[in-house]
């Protein structure tokens, strides 16, 4: 079976298309705000107090490492809710929409 025009256009204009496209759009704006704000700080961090970064934690190893290593595994882990997000709401929803569609 195939999704024809028509069908395209009543999936665009439903209401719960559109809620679930704000829903993603919020999601992402959210997380990538999150990040761009860690990031961002980080970056500021490095601009005007490399003094701070530079501040000896152990015999070879500086603060700016594991703030550094810190922030890669806090860009993983909002990729990793991104996708449990996708994968318990977002698709199931797709695949119901897809299903509904289908099944007229």
């Amino acid at each position: 079976m195939s999704i024809q025009k028509t069908d395209l256009a009543v999936i665009l204009q439903s209401d719960r298309f559109k809620e679930l496209v704000n829903k993603r759009w919020s999601v992402s704006i959210s997380l990538t705000t999150i990040m761009l704000v860690v990031y961002v700080g980080f970056i500021l961090l490095i601009a005007f107090n490399k003094e701070f970064l530079a501040t000896k934690i152990g015999e070879h190893i500086t603060i700016g490492i594991p703030i550094g290593i810190g922030i890669i595994i806090f860009a993983w882990l909002l990729t990793g809710i991104y996708v449990r997000w996708a994968n318990s709401s977002y698709d199931k929803t797709v695949r119901e929409m897809r299903k509904q569609l289908l099944d007229e």
